[in-house]
């Protein structure tokens, strides 16, 4: 389907392919700079940005050649010549095309300022290090690997997430494959799962703060990460493949358009896209949607010098391609980007070089001569067929002639040949173009890593990573004298000078590690401003604490592996991509037989005359048999037989108030456990069984053909994002409450969230067991039973003190629990300031309810959501008494953003209630005198907890009377149905019934009198008839 792709000579740098479509010009107008004589193809032009890995493209000085001068004292012969270059040189439309809108003197920049002001105004993590904070454990990452080679890819990313964990990080190490380098992996984090599509399905990525996908090959998990509830966890997406882009062309030019949405849609799912280098989100730039981000550092250019030099002779290189040995070769390099449109540009650039060519490439010494080598451009010598372009070796010859340089000085190289052989063979790198470029220049990077000297102009980039005289040689750009002075430097009686050495070996050093620091530093700085950190965890440390500043050489390189594989090779195939291609292929291909089957079998007019003619005869024949039928006698057969049949069909007839399935498997079952969930990713979390029925906080996330309830479709107020919100998994208990006889008729009642599985806290089959027998033993007593237990201790500093259920709470919910149920217990009983409000727990080490996962009887659990809707209604207005304080919010539209003390991080804002609540329960309990017993959700072994004998003297049981709880219930549905709101925001009567004596008595006296008026009208009825008789209208009126 699309050409194979060239394997390149070099290591780390394939060839130029052409030009790739970046950014559409807005501006279709022909460019009134073009040369006459050649027609322009009048449509949009995309942004040509031909890559050879990483910015070793090919270089503006190649168009240069075409234009030059030489020396100022051939100002005149140098115009002359650019006039003739330009009405010689044929450019075709096909091969060459740029921005027209692109003028002299500007260059190609990828802008990143959404992401940077977004980040700016997040400022990192300075406003949360300067608050009180409560942190029990690190951070957790989870780390998807598209693939484990031995490359350079791979090395960035190791040393990456070491320095992460240097900082109070902790990684889960996921890979899609398995390779050769996973030892080296699980130095970091353990024990590594390969993905397969049951586990992407099967894991609970919300254990996580965010996700670090890295490679195209790991799309699937992108994918995962798609449906709800994982739609929102932050995820960072490292793409370091230019394989895709490659294809992006293609499949615009087949109009592929959907399975470019289907990878824009992967893309626009991750938070970050981060790109090693400033060309790649161009070329992907058709999936952009505004989340790109290039954090521009990769060891891919030193770990390819390193190795090719391990392999090759400088000596034999010069021998291979016609150089002496003593000969002083100057290679000339030039920008990443170029615009061959832009030639007076160029020109002027190349003015820069004139005075060395006149200098240096006329005379020899000693049988040694200069040769200035440039790198540029994918032609090679004499006429391109396939290019129509003249070789601009033949150009420089023309101007070599002109120039009386001597023969051969000269010569050109195109980026498809052995880059990394010319940039050894060199003695003297020049880059030659004044070009400001984002990031420090590859081939300068390469160039330094094979200890070659390198004279550069003073561009803002080349200057913030390198010191003049110590790693280069820096010169004024445009200036043809600084440049000629800079060169001198580095010659002395035609061979390197010992500065020029001193140089080298010292760009090398530099050129190892340049860019380790910087990388570490953005990625820690782009995971501060990305990722949420809930009230639990540990803030990582500051940026300036990581001082490591090199590759992690030493781990890539072992005695298992060679020195060096050809890591462009590994980043150039994409299974994915294929498979993806491949798929589509053959489902065009289908498309395609099945058309060409039906174009076959299209029907004549005499075909259809012959289908009537057909129709006809069979039509005439069902007449006679019918009319033959009825005139012969038949016998109805045995009666029983008759009403068996009959029966049969009744049976048949579908009935709107048939049970389900689902209904007659819990029939005589004396428990029912509702699974709560909140989205199709939580699916494969839940249980199918007599025991379990699903959940659902979201109607659109029901399970197909299941008989789950919609808990929005029960309790409207849940419609209300910003209530099912806050509320979490207890706003799907509160809808099964509501009307409970209707759905749930079974003495025992229970909740599990599919949290629960998803932490391997579930029941077991053994466990199920033991709790089913138990219940139906224990018929005396209130009992909660639960498996899920709260566990915070999840570090070292913990391990030595146990901590109470109160700062557990604290824990959870930004240091501000126990003040926060206080001030909404003292609201909800109407309690003077001056009397404790905050019900006592015990620090007997035992163990309390979490994740909403117990069991009790259904009474109890009707007795408890009474009370949870009061606390829950009391929360909710000194909620709401704090935004008005703060002035944040004049309105109560809950669509604005909230301020939530129980949170720091935005998703804890967004669940403001949730941590509370699921810990309600366990103080309902405790005061109420209900016995608490943990089961084992593996062994099913039962442990209580918290003996109701231990509790006396410590129980606040007068509160949670159920006589007092039910009175103030009655009085809060009185005030509602009176129309009495204590607010202008009343949460209480929303969620839940509203009923009390009053509307029992209204009830009762509508009925009765509904009841007298119909037999007042049958008795109206009755006298009418007897005194004007019955009569019947007549017929046909």
């Amino acid at each position: 389907m699309f050409p194979p792709a060239d394997d390149p000579p070099d290591l780390a740098i394939p060839p130029n392919r052409g030009p790739l479509p970046v950014r559409r010009n807005p501006n279709p107008n022909p460019n009134p700079r073009a040369p006459s004589g050649h027609q322009r193809d009048p449509r949009p032009q995309g942004i040509r940005v031909a890559r050879a890995h990483r910015g070793a493209r090919r270089g503006s000085f190649c168009t240069m050649w075409r234009f030059l001068s030489g020396s100022i004292a051939f100002s005149v012969l140098f115009i002359v010549f650019l006039m003739v270059m330009q009405t010689k040189i044929r450019v075709p439309e096909q091969g060459w095309s740029f921005l027209d809108g692109i003028k002299s003197g500007k260059s190609l920049k990828f802008g990143q300022g959404s992401l940077l002001r977004r980040f700016g105004q997040r400022n990192g993590l300075d406003h949360l290090r300067s608050e009180m904070r409560i942190g029990v454990r690190r951070p957790t990452l989870a780390l998807i690997l598209g693939n484990m080679k031995k490359n350079p890819p791979s090395l960035m990313l190791f040393t990456v997430i070491k320095n992460l964990q240097g900082l109070g990080y902790l990684f889960k190490i996921y890979a899609v494959h398995d390779d050769n380098s996973r030892s080296i992996w699980e130095q970091l984090g353990g024990q590594i799962s390969i993905l397969s599509p049951e586990i992407y399905s099967h894991n609970d990525w919300t254990t996580f703060e965010g996700i670090i996908v890295d490679s195209l090959e790991a799309k699937e998990a992108i994918l995962s990460l798609m449906q709800e509830p994982f739609c929102f966890i932050p995820l960072i997406w490292i793409i370091q493949e230019d394989t895709l882009a490659k294809r992006l062309p293609f499949y615009e030019k087949l109009g592929w358009e959907h399975l470019v949405s289907y990878w824009r849609s992967a893309f626009s799912r991750a938070d970050v896209v981060v790109f090693p280098d400033f060309s790649l989100p161009m070329l992907y730039s058709v999936l952009d949607t505004g989340n790109f981000f290039v954090i521009p550092a990769s060891p891919v250019d030193v770990w390819a010098a390193e190795s090719y030099s391990k392999t090759h002779s400088k000596y034999q290189l010069r021998e291979d391609l016609g150089f002496n040995k003593d000969d002083m070769l100057v290679l000339v390099v030039g920008s990443s980007f170029f615009y061959d449109e832009l030639s007076w540009d160029y020109a002027v650039a190349m003015n820069d070089i004139g005075p060395l060519l006149s200098k240096y490439a006329r005379s020899k010494n000693a049988g040694a001569m200069f040769r200035f080598v440039f790198l540029c451009g994918n032609s090679t010598d004499g006429y391109n067929d396939h290019l129509k372009v003249y070789g601009y070796n033949d150009h420089l010859k023309e101007v070599a002639s002109h120039l009386k340089l001597l023969p051969g000085s000269v010569r050109q190289y195109g980026m498809n040949s052995d880059v990394n052989g010319l940039i050894l063979m060199a003695d003297v790198v020049i880059y030659a173009s004044s070009q400001v470029e984002q990031g420090f220049p590859p081939l300068l990077t390469r160039a330094m890593s094979f200890g070659i000297p390198v004279i550069a102009p003073d561009l803002p980039d080349i200057r913030k990573y390198v010191v003049d005289g110590v790693h280069v040689v820096i010169f004024p750009k445009n200036n043809p004298d600084a440049l000629m002075r800079a060169f001198s430097l580095l010659i002395s009686n035609g061979k390197l000078s010992k500065f020029a050495k001193a140089v080298a070996l010292s760009g090398r050093l530099l050129a190892k590690n340049m860019l380790a620091s910087e990388c570490v530093n953005s990625y820690a700085k782009l995971l501060e401003n990305v990722l949420s950190f809930p009230s639990d965890v540990l803030l990582p440390g500051h940026i300036s604490q990581s001082q490591h500043d090199a590759w992690e050489w030493n781990s890539f390189r072992t005695a298992d592996m060679p020195l060096i594989e050809n890591g462009s090779a590994s980043m150039r195939k994409s299974s994915v991509v294929d498979v993806l291609e491949e798929t589509l292929s053959n489902q065009l291909d289908s498309g395609n037989i099945s058309n060409s089957e039906t174009e076959n079998d299209v029907l004549t007019q005499l075909d259809w005359d012959v289908l009537r003619e057909i129709e006809s005869i069979e039509e005439m024949e069902r007449l006679e048999m019918e009319e033959l039928e009825e005139r012969m006698e038949k016998n109805p057969g045995i009666w029983d037989e008759i009403y068996r049949n009959a029966r049969k069909v009744e049976r048949v007839k579908f009935e709107t108030n048939e049970r389900d399935e689902g209904e007659l498997e819990r029939t005589g079952q004396p428990l029912c456990i509702y699974e709560i969930y909140n989205g199709a990713g939580a699916w494969p979390f839940l249980h199918h069984g007599s025991m379990y029925r699903g959940l659902s906080l979201t109607t659109s996330a029901r399970r197909l053909r299941s008989d789950d309830v919609d808990a929005v479709d029960r309790l409207p107020v849940l419609n209300d994002t910003y209530y099912r919100d806050i509320f979490c998994d207890i706003g799907g208990m509160f809808s099964i409450a509501f009307r409970v006889d209707k759905i749930h008729k079974r003495p025992w009642i229970g909740f599990q969230s599919w949290h629960a599985v998803g932490s391997k806290v579930s029941l077991s089959s053994r466990a199920e067991k033991v709790l089913e027998e138990t219940i139906q033993e224990e018929t005396k007593g209130d009992v909660l039973y639960f498996w899920a237990h709260l566990n915070v201790d999840d570090g070292p500093t913990q391990k030595n003190r146990i901590p109470t259920f109160w700062s557990m709470c604290d824990i959870l919910n930004g240091g501000n629990c126990r003040t926060a149920f206080e001030d909404a217990f003292r609201q909800m009983y109407a309690m003077p300031s001056y009397i404790e409000a905050l019900p006592p727990m015990p620090e007997d080490g035992g163990y309390w309810s979490a994740l909403h996962s117990w069991v009790m009887p259904t009474p109890s659990f009707l007795e408890f959501i009474m009370f949870s809707r009061m606390f829950a209604d009391s929360l909710d207005a000194l909620h709401m008494n704090s935004r008005q304080s703060m002035n944040l919010s004049q309105s109560m539209n809950s669509s604005q953003p909230t301020v939530c003390l129980l949170g720091s991080s935005k998703l804890e804002k967004k669940h403001c209630y949730c941590r509370v609540l699921e810990l309600l329960v366990n103080v309902w309990a405790y005061h109420s005198a209900r016995k608490m017993v943990y089961i084992n959700p593996y062994s099913g072994q039962l442990e209580e907890q918290h003996p109701v004998e231990q509790r006396r003297g410590f129980m606040w049981a007068k509160y949670f009377n159920s006589t007092l709880l039910k009175s103030m219930d009655e009085d809060l549905a009185e005030a509602a149905d009176d129309g009495d709101h204590p607010r202008e925001r009343w949460l209480w009567p929303l969620t839940g019934e509203v009923h009390w004596q009053g509307i029992y008595e209204r009830e009762r006296e509508e009925r009765y009198r509904s009841k007298m008026d119909k037999k007042r009208k049958a008795k109206e009825k009755l006298v009418e008839r007897m005194k004007h008789g019955y009569k019947q209208k007549p017929i046909g009126r």
